[in-house]
């Protein structure tokens, strides 16, 4: 989730900071060329006044005679364009010059690129002065300003003031404004980056927190709660709601947990005080009696019904004491163990239990897989196999129990470890329908897991796993 919220977060800043970043590039570069600009108006208008009082113009045998206030003209444009290297001229209206700088500089034909001139002193003999030339930007080296003011005299434009200034400077300064707009821009960044990288934090903390602690709860560690940290109200709002479910859920579960135990174990007493009295009955009967054969087995399943109850209420909620555990070590003793009952069965009861280890409560693993031998064992005819067998993997080593029995269709191995679950055709075998479901809950405990399959040719394959890594958060021991 961070690494979708914060690049969201920074694209957008990013977008902000660029749409305030152009315009104010832009305003600077204006802002610039209107200041050249206003300069140049400002010598035109200047130069425009001089020129009124020349009011002759050099034709013929005039262009020798003197004329003071053209040469004073005339020096004032020398020194300007000496000074700052700016083209200037005042032409009359047919372009010819009354005095310019430098001395070949023309609004004539041929004398260089004065298109940008002609369109000012065009647009001055109309009485109107340049205020608004084209945008030179830093890119453009070869720009220049061209200003323009008409010359009037008695209410006529008589002549035309002509500017042709350079830009590099200008363009030298508005490059370096944007130079500052840049870095500021940068350092913006960076604080909406630092910004954005604080938020992101802030709002993820307790989301961060209540999926750890949802971990741990899903795990079996259900006292784990959502702690105080921070963030938006609504977070804080939905820990708190997510702690106060979690009691209630682990409230039900405790409840119901001790419901079981407790009438498990409250049951206990009458059905033992029962089956005395059906003894006692039975003396007075014939020993052949059918009837009380059948009384004596269906109380001992109940009480092995009971029995397995308080199992599995205990293995639902007991904390699983893991340890580094030699896997194939544990698994060749609970061969060993159920040999002589095979042999009695005339069931092969076969093991290979290469050395391998893995992470388990040695105690529930062992009463894990006495379940799915004895299972095996169960039905199992006789002169077939039962077979233990442990591999490991990378991640994983398994414990595979194949028996030799009928197996199971495709909707009982869907049903197959359900609590009081038996196959119609299997009513007849002893059991109560818990052992495979205590099984799985004494391995989910550890961070076990058990699968079934069907076995070719025929049989039931139970596949045991158990982890190789050492669970995270947990105390742990080698075995």
């Amino acid at each position: 989730m961070r690494a979708r919220l914060l690049p969201l977060l920074i694209v957008l800043m990013a977008g902000v900071l660029l749409a305030l970043g152009f315009p104010l590039a832009v305003s600077v570069a204006s802002a610039q060329q209107q200041k050249v600009v206003v300069d140049r108006i400002d010598d035109t208008a200047r130069f425009a006044a001089l020129a009124q009082f020349v009011t002759q113009r050099p034709t013929g045998s005039r262009v020798r005679e003197k004329d003071e206030r053209r040469e004073t003209l005339q020096k004032e444009l020398d020194y300007y364009h000496e000074v700052y290297g700016i083209k200037a001229g005042v032409f009359f209206r047919d372009r010819f010059p009354m005095a310019h700088a430098p001395s070949d500089w023309f609004l004539t034909p041929g004398s260089g690129d004065v298109s940008d001139a002609f369109e000012a002193f065009e647009e001055a003999l109309r009485s109107r002065g340049s205020h608004n030339p084209p945008q030179v930007w830093p890119w453009n080296e070869g720009g220049r300003i061209v200003v323009a003011s008409p010359v009037i005299r008695d209410g006529d434009v008589v002549a035309v003031v002509v500017t042709d200034s350079p830009t590099g400077r200008m363009r030298a300064k508005t490059l370096h404004g944007w130079l500052l707009i840049g870095a500021g821009e940068s350092a913006a960044m960076l604080l909406a980056v630092g910004a954005a990288l604080r938020l992101t934090g802030w709002v993820l903390r307790p989301v961060r927190v209540l999926d750890a602690t949802t971990h741990d709860i899903a795990t079996g560690r259900l006292a784990s709660r959502v702690a105080a940290a921070g963030g938006p109200p609504e977070l804080r709002r939905l820990a708190r709601s997510f702690n106060e479910m979690a009691d209630n859920v682990e409230d039900v579960l405790e409840q119901q947990r001790a419901f079981v135990a407790d009438a498990s174990h409250q049951l206990r007493n009458p059905l033992s005080a029962l089956l005395l009295r059906i003894e006692l009955l039975a003396l007075e009967l014939p020993e052949d009696n059918e009837e009380i054969a059948s009384v004596r087995t269906e109380g001992k399943r109940l009480a092995q019904v009971l029995d397995d109850l308080l199992d599995l209420a205990l293995a639902e909620h007991a904390a699983a004491d893991l340890r580094l555990t030699d896997i194939g070590e544990l698994a060749a003793e609970r061969v060993a163990a159920w040999r002589p009952l095979a042999a009695e069965r005339g069931v092969r009861l076969a093991g290979q239990c290469p050395a391998t280890t893995g992470w388990a409560d040695p105690i529930a693993l062992s009463s894990a897989l006495d379940a799915v031998i004895d299972n095996a064992l169960k039905f199992t005819p006789e002169g077939e196999e039962v077979r233990v067998r442990v591999t490991a993997a990378d991640s994983t080593t398994t414990v595979v129990v194949t028996d030799g029995g009928p197996g199971l269709t495709d909707d009982e191995l869907s049903r197959v470890g359900d609590r009081f679950w038996r196959s119609n055709r299997h009513q007849n075998v002893k059991g109560s329908g818990l052992g495979l479901s205590i099984s799985r809950a004494l391995l989910a405990a550890g961070g076990g897991t058990m699968a079934y399959e069907r076995h070719e040719p025929h049989g039931l394959k139970v596949t045991v796993g158990i982890p190789r890594q050492a669970p995270v958060g947990q105390g742990l021991t080698e075995r």
